[in-house]
């Protein structure tokens, strides 16, 4: 379990990018953090892993209290992949790039030697495997920063915006591998803004404004309250802007599967 009691955080700057959050998160659950763009939702998952410390309050996580932790014992719980996926490559090619951390957290050759070529395969990047990680595009670049987390599997596991630079396709794969590691028992935390990616993937929404949590729930619920969506600059899913006009037929505003919408329409325009 991920908790947050009373966290506030203030930028050397003296911005305060979370003001008194409290948030519980349990083993197993998907949780996305929503809002606009310096809403705390990044600084709230480097708290998760011990980069950052709160001024005030407690993180616990697993247990373990993060002010007395080391960031390289909190990673092995926690696998964080930044939106500037950059931020994690240092290796010459995309092979050793994420072999890197399972050699440092002591791994045998041959455990390291599957553990990389599963996730290799797994994220699609086999053909890649001795390019450089600079020489990827935005894309695969994202998603090798993926795999060097998955390959060493912790216990949670938070993405930061993870569909910047993601077509269509591969966002839909996305979400098949969000939803493959949570059948595994794993915790996944999103950071994102992209509300037709969250609206399908349909996890628990934990809506920030201002480093503040405004509203918590679940994505059938949070992404059909359009005027709290508008405080936090979120442009409601497409479906959901659909139903708020079909007020006349008889429907209320809901997120509900665009074929299922089509129906019932065309049997009100019917009947």
């Amino acid at each position: 379990m991920i908790v947050f009691r009373n966290v506030s955080y203030v930028y050397p700057s003296g911005v305060k990018a979370l003001d008194n959050v409290n948030l519980e998160v349990k083993e197993g659950e998907v949780v996305a953090l929503m809002g606009e763009n310096g809403a705390g939702k990044t600084t709230l998952i480097k708290h998760l892993n011990g980069l950052l410390k709160p001024t005030s309050g407690n993180v616990v996580v697993d247990g373990i209290d993060t002010r007395n932790s080391t960031v390289a014992s909190l990673s092995k719980i926690v696998g964080i992949v930044f939106q500037n996926a950059e931020e994690m490559f240092f290796s010459p090619t995309v092979w050793e790039e994420i072999a890197f951390a399972l050699k440092n957290f002591g791994y045998s050759e041959e455990v390291v030697n599957k553990r990389v070529e599963w996730a290799l395969k797994l994220m699609e990047l086999e053909e890649y495997r001795d390019k450089s990680p600079f020489l990827l595009s935005g894309g695969e670049k994202k998603r090798l920063a993926l795999a060097i987390v998955l390959a060493w599997s912790p216990k949670v596991i938070a993405l930061d915006e993870p569909t910047v630079g993601q077509d269509i396709i591969q966002k839909e794969k996305m979400i098949q591998i969000i939803r493959q590691i949570n059948l595994q028992g794993k915790t996944v935390i999103i950071s994102s803004h992209d509300v037709e990616f969250i609206s399908d993937l349909r996890p628990r929404i934990v809506l920030m404004s201002r480093g503040r949590v405004v509203d918590d729930g679940p994505a059938e619920e949070i992404l059909t309250k359009l005027e709290l969506l508008n405080e936090c600059r979120l442009i409601p899913p497409q479906i959901v802007s659909l139903t708020s006009k079909l007020d006349f037929l008889g429907f209320k505003i809901e997120l509900a599967e665009p074929e299922e919408i089509a129906l019932r329409i065309g049997r009100k325009l019917l009947s």
